[in-house]
C-alpha cells in the first residue's frame, strides 16, 4: 500500500516540477514568451508550445508513476483525474482569456496521457532473475 501512494505523491509532484522547468526554458528560448506571460497575451506558437510542455510532462509523471508502483494500475488514473480536478478552476477563471480549443485540449489530454506514459514504462518485475539467469 506505501508504494501507490508514493507514486501518487511523486506523480503529481513531478508534474509541478518538470512543468515548472520546462515553462522557463519557454522564458529562456521563445521569442517574447516571458513579455507575454503576465497577461497571457501569447501567440498560437506559443499556446502549441505550452500544450507540448502539458503533454510531455503528463507522460513523464504517468511514467514515473507506473515505476514506482509498477502494480497499481489505478494511480495513474487518480494522478491524471486530480491534475484534472486542480486546473478546472484556474481554465474556468481563465476561460475567456484563451480559445476553446487551448482549454479542451489541456483538460481532456490530462488522463488520458498520464496514462500513456504509465503504459509506456517497462515494468519491473520484483524478486525475479533476468531471464537466461546468472550462469549465462
Amino acid at each position: 500500500m506505501k508504494r501507490p501512494i508514493i507514486a501518487f505523491v511523486a506523480g503529481l509532484l513531478l508534474w509541478v516540477v518538470v512543468v515548472s522547468v520546462l515553462d522557463r526554458g519557454l522564458r529562456f528560448f521563445v521569442a517574447g514568451y516571458a513579455a507575454a506571460e503576465p497577461n497571457y497575451s501569447f501567440t498560437l506558437g506559443m499556446l502549441a508550445l505550452r500544450l507540448v510542455i502539458a503533454a510531455l510532462t503528463s507522460l513523464i509523471a504517468g511514467a514515473v508513476v507506473a515505476w514506482i508502483a509498477p502494480s497499481s494500475p489505478r494511480v495513474p488514473v487518480l494522478v491524471g483525474a486530480t491534475l484534472l480536478l486542480i486546473f478546472i478552476p484556474d481554465h474556468v477563471r481563465l476561460f475567456s482569456l484563451f480559445p476553446l480549443w487551448y482549454h479542451l485540449l489541456f483538460l481532456v489530454t490530462l488522463i488520458p496521457l498520464v496514462m500513456l506514459g504509465a503504459r509506456l514504462t517497462p515494468t519491473r518485475v520484483m524478486g525475479r532473475a533476468p531471464a537466461g539467469g546468472a550462469g549465462t
